[in-house]
């Protein structure tokens, strides 16, 4: 079978100003250019504006083997976050210019479009969650992440967690007890796979029957920037190719030690 994936929703230009570079991203994005790396059929459905970044958004997707035809153009500015480096490698935001994404929606094409995928990738700022129930039940993968936000009551989570299938979080702390039932009351809404990434630690994910642990892939920490976003596309690379827990999970810390020993987010 040919997968075919959508990352859908929220995407930005990066943009470093006194470096004279910018990198389109958005957690999506990210995940979708390590796997059209990988050899797979990836869509991106949001919007850029009529600036020049939108157009080397589309660009520089469009070179990855991205499909970009329901990256949508609307007048208007491209969402761009402006970065700045402290110390010399310490990122920084600086600003965040929303534009064409404050008031984006989905048109009924482009719900149908992301509906014939196998696998979608989107997050909580996309503006696309009230459609997760509807591509579930049309058989599309849900695979979310949830940042650092997944137990802050402003974003109503729980009430997103039975549309997923593989839920991923960031956790500032340790392997703990809170985190193992955490993971596990997540799991209990539905979704097959939940993990929690832990920086430097690793991270630990759960089933409904098996707890993981995994360690980092050591190497030289030039940027942390899309660490996340790789370690959740190496991971699912692996749950496309039928790979067990362990090994899906490796597959993900590997990639994330590529991303984070230089300087660009994949």
């Amino acid at each position: 079978m040919k997968h075919k994936l959508a990352a859908v929703g929220f995407c930005c230009a990066d943009v470093y100003e006194k470096l004279g570079k910018f990198y389109p991203t958005g957690n999506g994005v990210d995940w979708g250019v390590h796997l059209a790396r990988m050899g797979l059929d990836v869509s991106v459905v949001s919007v850029v504006g009529t600036d020049d970044y939108g157009e080397k958004m589309k660009q520089a997707l469009s070179a990855e083997g991205i499909d970009i035809s329901h990256l949508r153009t609307e007048a208007g500015d491209t969402c761009k976050m402006m970065m700045d480096l402290k110390n010399g490698t310490d990122r920084v935001h600086l600003e965040e210019i929303e534009g064409v994404m404050a008031d984006y929606a989905l048109t009924k094409e482009e719900f149908d479009f992301v509906a014939g995928h196998t696998m979608l990738h989107t997050d909580l700022f996309g503006k696309v969650l009230h459609h997760l129930p509807a591509w579930k039940a049309a058989g599309v993968q849900i695979v979310m992440d949830f940042s650092v936000f997944s137990e802050d009551p402003e974003y109503h989570c729980e009430e997103l967690f039975p549309y997923v299938d593989y839920a991923f979080l960031s956790y500032d702390g340790k392997k703990d007890e809170h985190i193992q039932q955490w993971i596990k009351t997540i799991q209990s809404y539905g979704p097959k796979l939940v993990v929690a990434t832990m920086g430097e630690l690793g991270g630990i994910c759960f089933d409904g029957n098996t707890i993981y642990e995994y360690d980092i892939v050591p190497a030289e920490v030039v940027n942390t920037v899309g660490a996340g976003d790789s370690f959740i596309a190496g991971c699912t690379y692996g749950l496309l190719n039928g790979w067990d827990i362990p090994a899906c999970l490796a597959s993900g810390a590997k990639l994330a030690s590529s991303v984070v020993s230089k300087f660009e987010p994949y």
